[in-house]
């Protein structure tokens, strides 16, 4: 029988996998970004039981290299254009690896005091760095805190804004009223699944069309959809503006969107998952004018900050709403540091109970590149992708879809939709890199969004010579 792992072979074994993990980003550039297998590969690869005998480290690793990195989609590849990037790094997977070491479980401050400290200076340095309004500060009535994602964000978000809109009946009686939540049509889905999780239904969302030039939402549709809605004695409940939409990563107008919410008194939920990362660099801030207004805040270090998912960093201009709307304290979990009411207990600031020690990575991330190591990082970004503007503006066959602020780039031929979906499908089909798609005012378009750190001057340009040479064989020359 296999004993448990002692320290001195998890040392051996743990060496084995910093090694292979270390070989796996040395070889990425050769890899295909993407797999040509089937669907059902890897579970037809796999015996169709666990082992009797316990197996040594080698064997795992063997079977890593054999069934499941060839049959992975590469996020951390140079050549990755996908989605948004999902970019971890070196520090930020050893913050991980000590998190994981520890396996402490962060649910009260009594439960790991230094899990939930760390993860309040953090929160705090991050606000610092981003330029956040001074009331997102623990130091104030706000706060900031891990979630999962962006779209466990909005949710928590909702569920405060329901909460205050119905002056604390919603906790007790639960959604007794029609309640409106209201976002742009470029607003992301998990909008609309996180007012049907509350109770909403998608029918509680509002969606508010955008100028058609910049994709941000238009401040005289939103009150005129507020005003339709309070006229038919709907109650607004939560405006969620958003900083870097998806598709093509417009900026909502905050300023006005804000003035709005404070004239009705709605909850005004800033979702900047993306492009939040870009307030690192005081030249980018420009997107961020008017967050002032904010009720909640929220972006991700796991997509542009070169931190491991999941890290969404959340922040409230006033804990004590949260708090209110989610806090239960069944006997077991009543302890004297709570009742004192001096310690911050994170369980109460979003859905599930438990946490992990998530601010380790941060922590990690944030010491091993320092201020200007981040500032770098981002500015290489939206530098590559003006490159590849550059290239796409300069082709006649080629047009741009869309304004690009920050590092995405959406772009399609001027031939149609047809050609521009064949490009992709041809391009993403070499494996040398991998984009997505979008539609802008009901048209095709690519989407090239730069992220990796692994990715240079010279991965842009071959994906840019893959194009074009592919749009040669579309529409000439």
């Amino acid at each position: 029988m296999a004993e448990h792992m002692d320290p001195e072979e998890f040392r051996r074994a743990g060496y084995a996998v910093v090694d292979w993990i270390a070989d796996y980003w040395t070889t990425l550039g050769q890899r295909p970004v993407t797999s040509q297998d089937p669907p059902g590969a890897v579970a037809a690869a796999l015996p169709a039981g666990p082992t009797e005998r316990g197996e040594p480290v080698e064997a795992v690793l063997a079977d890593l290299d054999s069934l499941i990195a060839p049959r992975l989609t590469h996020w951390q590849h140079p050549g990755f254009f996908g989605y948004f990037p999902a970019n971890t790094s070196g520090p930020s997977v050893l913050g991980d690896l000590v998190s994981s070491g520890l396996g402490v479980q962060g649910m009260l401050w009594a439960t790991g005091p230094a899990c939930t400290e760390l993860e309040t200076v953090m929160l705090d340095w991050l606000a610092g760095l981003l330029g956040l309004p001074a009331r997102f500060r623990s130091t104030s009535r706000g706060g900031g805190v891990i979630q999962d994602s962006a779209s466990s964000a909005t949710l928590v978000a909702t569920l405060g804004a329901l909460h205050r809109t119905s002056k604390g009946r919603w906790r007790e009686v639960g959604v007794d009223q029609r309640y409106r939540a209201y976002t742009s049509t470029q607003g992301h889905s998990s909008i609309e699944k996180a007012a049907r999780i509350a109770g909403l239904g998608a029918d509680g969302v509002r969606p508010v069309e955008v100028d058609p030039q910049t994709q941000a939402m238009r401040p005289e549709e939103l009150r005129a959809a507020i005003e339709a809605d309070r006229a038919a004695g709907v109650v607004p409940a939560i405006v969620v503006a958003t900083i870097g939409t998806t598709s093509t990563t417009a900026v909502d107008p905050l300023p006005e969107i804000g003035a709005i919410c404070a004239e009705y008194g709605i909850w005004l939920h800033v979702d900047a998952a993306y492009a939040g990362a870009a307030a690192v660099c005081p030249e980018l801030r420009w997107s961020h004018a008017g967050l002032e207004h904010a009720d909640s805040y929220c972006f991700d270090p796991h997509k542009w900050l070169l931190t491991g998912f999941d890290c969404d960093a959340f922040w409230v201009a006033d804990r004590g709403e949260l708090i209110e709307a989610l806090t239960v304290m069944p006997e077991f979990l009543r302890n004297a540091a709570t009742e004192s009411g001096a310690v911050i207990d994170y369980r109460d600031w979003q859905v599930p109970l438990g946490r992990r020690f998530r601010a380790l990575k941060l922590w990690f991330v944030l010491r091993w590149y320092g201020v200007e190591g981040l500032r770098a990082h981002i500015r290489s970004g939206v530098t590559l992708a003006g490159r590849f503007a550059e290239r796409v503006g300069a082709d006649d066959r080629f047009e741009l879809a869309a304004p690009h602020p920050f590092s995405l780039v959406c772009f399609r031929l001027r031939a149609g939709d047809e050609p521009s979906a064949e490009l992709l499908r041809r391009a993403n089909g070499t494996g040398r890199v991998h984009l997505t798609h979008t539609r802008v005012e009901g048209r095709y378009a690519l989407r090239l969004a730069v992220g990796s750190p692994l990715t240079t001057e010279k991965h842009v340009d071959e994906a840019w010579n893959l194009l074009a040479a592919t749009a040669d064989d579309l529409v000439g020359a």
